[in-house]
């Protein structure tokens, strides 16, 4: 691997607080957050909802190191959450509650973000993971960046874990997606020349006093305002650490591949934002139950068949960056089901078992604070 090139990984998670017997969705206590500032310094946040709270880990070198640092992190939330009786998840929605119950952190960026956004704000009841990983040269941000976009409706099929919407089921896999779709400057990021060009468009609008700074760029992918990377930020939140961690692997081995054969003069196939739309949208409506289009052929392939092609794409990224059985757990997401379909089980269990719809969902959040807890010891 070019030294260079680290292709080092950060990983940013969103959970939501619940009360770890009802289930119901509950703000952080102030001694809480402070509990947690203590223990982990800068590697958390409040997120915009009282009942959000945020993890970001320290750069890892490998996936390995980020399995360790984002362990540490979900054992510590659960841990100080668990002595206030509350207890995170990690998921694109939470299946019950309603956003018209929820009240904002009282912090001048997120004060500003209600004021700009007024409605849109409010129903922000989603939440989210955001891999970076290490590219130092803002060319070849851009470069990837482009290329890369092909892939983010497979990671978001994967990693859909948001099915529910206030008591009902959505019929999506991602219903995170469509609520997070009504802010601006969102969605699938532009095909774009260079780092200029982003340059003069982020400053555009920074000049028209409309946007600070390109934090408020919010696409799929997007260079990171504060870090030399490239962030993907499609995925809903993954319930299971193991789930997480492969798309991270899945991400960083790919985005190395793109690179590798821009290396030997070859690069991947950019497509019209048009089309590569189509899939996200098929990604948010059925995740891994149907296929998703495959430019090149013409035709819709099943996600397993995909899966194996991606799998041997980056297989030789995978070994240098020894993460092989991380990338490789992608079998198992598709054999076991992804979160939202995991979810959907659980909650036509507990109706065919005699539970209520309000005991059903509740079953879903018990399943969602099981699956935080796992692979953490």
């Amino acid at each position: 691997m070019d030294d260079d090139i680290p292709f080092s990984l950060g990983i940013e998670e969103e959970y939501l607080l619940v009360d770890a017997e009802t289930g119901a969705l509950a703000s952080a206590p102030d001694a809480l957050m402070a509990a947690c500032k203590q223990d982990l310094k800068d590697q958390v946040s409040p997120e915009y909802l009282r009942c959000q709270i945020e993890i970001g880990t320290p750069v890892s070198a490998n996936i390995a190191e980020a399995r360790d640092h984002l362990a540490r992190l979900r054992r510590s939330i659960a841990d100080h959450a668990a002595e206030f009786g509350l207890a995170p998840i990690s998921a694109g929605c939470h299946p019950a509650a309603d956003w018209r119950d929820q009240v904002h952190t009282d912090k001048d960026r997120y004060n500003q973000l209600s004021q700009e956004m007024a409605g849109m704000a409010r129903r922000m009841l989603i939440c989210g993971m955001h891999v970076h990983v290490g590219i130092p040269d803002q060319a070849l941000r851009i470069d990837l960046m482009n290329q890369m976009t092909y892939f983010l409706p497979h990671l978001l099929a994967l990693s859909a874990s948001s099915p529910f919407w206030q008591g009902q089921d959505s019929g999506m896999a991602s219903y995170r997606t469509t609520v997070f779709g009504g802010y601006p400057r969102t969605g699938l990021p532009p095909q774009l020349t260079g780092w200029e060009e982003y340059d003069r468009m982020v400053g555009a609008l920074i000049d028209l006093d409309i946007i600070e700074d390109s934090s408020k760029i919010w696409w799929d992918l997007r260079p990171s305002s504060k870090f030399p990377t490239l962030e993907t930020r499609i995925c809903d939140a993954c319930p299971r650490l193991r789930d997480a961690l492969t798309m991270a692997a899945l991400i960083q081995a790919t985005l190395r591949m793109l690179w590798r054969l821009a290396r030997r003069n070859i690069r991947w196939r950019q497509y019209d934002n048009f089309l590569l739309a189509e899939n996200r949208w098929r990604a948010a409506r059925y995740g891994v139950t149907e296929g998703l289009i495959d430019f090149g052929h013409r035709t819709i392939r099943p996600q397993s068949e995909a899966a194996e092609e991606w799998l041997a794409l980056i297989s030789e990224d995978a070994d240098a960056l020894d993460s092989q059985p991380a990338t490789a757990r992608l079998r198992g997401i598709l054999a076991e089901g992804n979160s939202t379909q995991r979810q959907r089980r659980v909650h036509a269990a507990a109706l065919a078992a005699g539970a209520s719809r309000d005991e059903a969902l509740r079953a879903v959040v018990m399943h969602l604070i099981e699956e935080f807890r796992l692979d953490l010891d």
